[in-house]
């Protein structure tokens, strides 16, 4: 359930339970050629009502921001917003099926905590497939043509594990644990003539 942050009265911050992919949360990455900037995205569940109820609100307030200080007094047609639809926009990646998802973007660094909000520096211990409350920031946007609202990266809170995204296999998925005694090698077989 999304929630405004504790000491946030902005109508256009949001704090999203949801499940992170492509995690760049611990050093900030160039994504096609441009500023190099922490990014998180954010897969929210189409079940989850309240949150996608509260970033639209949060969005529409970003709207009307952006119609008084970028816009020139009105909501532009054919505007971008950041919530997106998985099953259209990334048909072919079964972690986003039945999701919404938000990318969300920052040139400072977020501050990464959790769940008793202790600071975690460990790359490991937060990562793409992890759930997480992610707190986002909408504004509006004016920029080289380009109009509409973006989804500014605050801070980050590990809530649980997951499966991990990365496509990488965990050690436990590849090794079995050794007794004291095992060493390397197998058995002795039949060896192609090759490697004899």
């Amino acid at each position: 359930m999304a929630t405004t942050s504790k000491n946030n009265t902005s109508a256009t911050k949001v704090v999203i339970p949801c499940r992170i992919s492509f995690a760049n949360i611990f050093e900030a990455k160039s994504i096609n050629g441009g500023d190099a900037k922490y990014s998180v995205s954010c897969l929210i569940p189409k079940t989850d009502k309240k949150t996608l109820l509260a970033i639209h609100k949060a969005v529409e307030a970003a709207k009307e921001d952006g119609k008084t200080r970028k816009w020139g007094g009105k909501i532009p047609p054919n505007l971008k917003t950041p919530l997106r639809d998985g099953d259209i926009d990334r048909p072919d990646d079964e972690n986003y099926q039945e999701c919404m998802f938000i990318n969300a973007t920052s040139k400072d660094a977020p501050q990464v905590v959790d769940r008793r909000v202790q600071p975690i520096t460990d790359p490991m211990m937060v990562y793409s497939g992890c759930y997480c409350n992610v707190s986002v920031n909408f504004y509006p946007f004016n920029a080289n043509g380009n109009r509409g609202v973006a989804a500014g990266l605050c801070n980050i809170q590990f809530v649980r594990d997951g499966d991990r995204l990365s496509g990488r296999a965990s050690a436990e998925s590849d090794f079995d644990a050794l007794e004291d005694e095992e060493v390397l090698g197998g058995a002795d077989e039949d060896l192609p003539d090759y490697l004899k």
